[in-house]
Formats: C-alpha cells, structure tokens, sequence
C-alpha cells in the first residue's frame, strides 16, 4: 500500500526547530548569538518556503494521487506509480510543471509558519499558567501535554489565517493539461464568482480536524523522543537527534492523519472548474463514499511521496534556519 507522510506544510520541521533554537544555554555554540522573536519568524517562514520549494516536485505528485479517483471509475485506475506519473507531467506538461502552484505555496508558507510559531509561544505561555501544567508539581505528563495542546491550537490557528492560499494551491497544483485557473488573482476572482466568496474555505472542517491532531502529535511525539534520546546518550549530537527526531514526528503526525488530509483535497476541489459536486454529503459521507468506490486504501492514496520527502524537508529547513539566524543575529533585527 503507498502511503504518506508529510504534514501539511511541513510539520516535522516546525517544532525541532523550536527546541533547537531554545535548547539549555549550555549546550548552544557561543558564537552564534540568540536572536529575537521577528528575525525567528522571519528565519523560520523563509526556512519553510524554501524547503518546500525543493520538494514541490513530490508535493504535487502527491495531490496528484490524493484526487485521482474523484472523476475517474476506480475500476479503471492504474496502481499509482511515482516514476510513471513523474514522466507523464515531464511529457505532457514540461519539467516545470513539477512547481505548478509553488507560488502560491510559498506565499501560504511564509505567515502560516510564521503565525504558526509564534501561536505556539502563546498558547504554550497561557497553558503553563494554569495549576498542574506550570512545572512545580513534578507532574512528568504536564510537559507532554502542554506541548501537544499547544501544538494542536497553533495549527489550527494557522491554517485558519491562511486557508484560502491552501485552498488556491491545492486547485492549481491539481489542473494537468486544461488550465482554468491561471494564477492566484484570477484563482481568486474566479472561485468567488462561480462559487462565491464562501468557495474559498471548501474543506475547512476537514482541514481543521486534521491539522490540529497532526500538528499536535508532531509536537508531543518530536518532544518526547527527543527526552528520551537525551536522556539515554546525552552525548550525541543536538543537531543529529534534532533531525531524526523531527522526521519521525513527522512520519507519525502524517500517517495518523493521512485520511483527513486526502479527504481535505478533495472537498477542496468540489465544483472547481466548473465540473458537478461529488460529495455532497458532508465530511463523514466523503469518507463513506472514497471507501465504497476505493477500498479502505483509497484513504491512503499518495502517501509514498509525502514518505519521500520528510527527511531531506527537515534537512533543508534545519540548515536553512541555521544560515538565516547567524545572518540575522548580526543584522538590525538582531
């Protein structure tokens, strides 16, 4: 069965790079001075564009997958293959068509990793100030908890903030050779008119319901290994265990959530271009109907390239980060 990881808009990243950025003082380089609350939004917004700009060639094969049954006969549909459909794009549409919608992706990225960590910092602050989860009890569940409710609410944050640029990308990246939507404007304008201004937030409820969990799991579990890890070789690399850590996190999030955010894209693209409704009724019935047609697995489809590209996502966003912070911290904003 092909299966995905991946969080949307990369999840695995965000929280390594918070406890990276803040670890115990002693452990930090000297030479490498902290830096403030808007240079690190900053840092980690271009951070998160970048890497998904490096990736946006799996990004798309994966959306590609993920709505692949809604106008075909499941009956009829080829096994999704990642090499034939990557040739497909390159004969049918050009190489550059591996970024179709990457504009947009980095115009969402941007504020929803920023709003994302900040939210995060909030949310964790307000928690903390409640009896039992301020630290003092001994309670060692208080800290999993903060983290796992403070990570479910910045993600829904978040994606609330910017919901109508995911929205445009998904349409984007899921047009092939009958392009109706021919860029972000007119992507605009055209959904509010056919559709009306509601259009673009299709799928909110689905999006909520995963990113929430997602982004939260991301947190707890990255937290949780990380503790482990630290606790049992205390003398291994930061770096090293901020990078596995993060990309297990993120498998985990993505895999539990993986459903969602398939039915997500698809209730995304109801009525785009002009073409009938499909699922009409409602989140649940969405999940009935892709599992009447599909099969259990339809649930999972155009996982494997969201797998593919966790690793290298953390890798990119963890070196970017760090080359962004030395440049900032010696900046005005520093």
């Amino acid at each position: 069965m092909e299966a995905r990881v991946g969080v949307e808009g990369g999840t695995a990243t965000r929280q390594f790079l918070h406890h990276h950025n803040s670890r115990p003082q002693q452990q930090q380089p000297p030479q490498i001075s902290q830096i403030g609350t808007v240079p690190q939004l900053l840092a980690g917004g271009i951070a998160g564009a970048f890497s998904k700009t490096c990736t946006a060639p799996l990004a798309r094969l994966t959306i590609l997958f993920q709505v692949q049954g809604m106008y075909s006969d499941a009956a009829t549909m080829s096994k999704p293959c990642i090499w034939r459909e990557a040739l497909r794009i390159v004969n049918e549409e050009g190489f550059r068509a591996f970024w179709k919608g990457n504009l947009v992706t980095i115009a969402h990225r941007l504020p929803y990793s920023s709003v994302s960590f900040y939210a995060y910092e909030q949310y964790k602050t307000i928690l903390k100030s409640m009896p039992g989860l301020d630290g003092s009890g001994g309670n060692p569940h208080a800290d999993i908890f903060v983290h796992f409710v403070g990570g479910g609410l910045a993600g829904i944050t978040a994606a609330s903030a910017t919901y109508p640029l995911d929205l445009i990308r998904t349409r984007l990246a899921a047009q092939r050779n009958a392009i109706y939507y021919q860029g972000i404007r007119h992507a605009v304008n055209t959904i509010c008119r056919d559709e009306g201004f509601l259009g673009l937030y299709k799928g909110l409820g689905a999006t909520l319901m995963g990113v929430g969990p997602s982004i939260a799991i991301s947190f707890s579990v990255y937290e949780s290994l990380r503790s482990s890890w630290h606790a049992r070789r205390p003398d291994d690399s930061t770096v090293a265990v901020s990078l596995a850590c993060g990309s297990l996190s993120g498998i985990a999030s993505s895999t539990a959530t993986f459903p969602l955010d398939l039915v997500r894209r698809r209730m995304q693209l109801e009525g785009s271009a002009g073409r009938p409704r499909i699922y009409t009724a409602g989140l649940f019935g969405t999940f009935r109907h892709i599992i009447r047609s599909e099969g259990f697995r339809g649930l999972y489809r155009g996982i494997l390239p969201e797998y593919y590209k966790v690793v290298p996502s953390v890798g990119i966003v963890f070196m970017t980060y760090e080359t962004l912070k030395k440049v900032l911290s010696n900046g005005p904003l520093g």
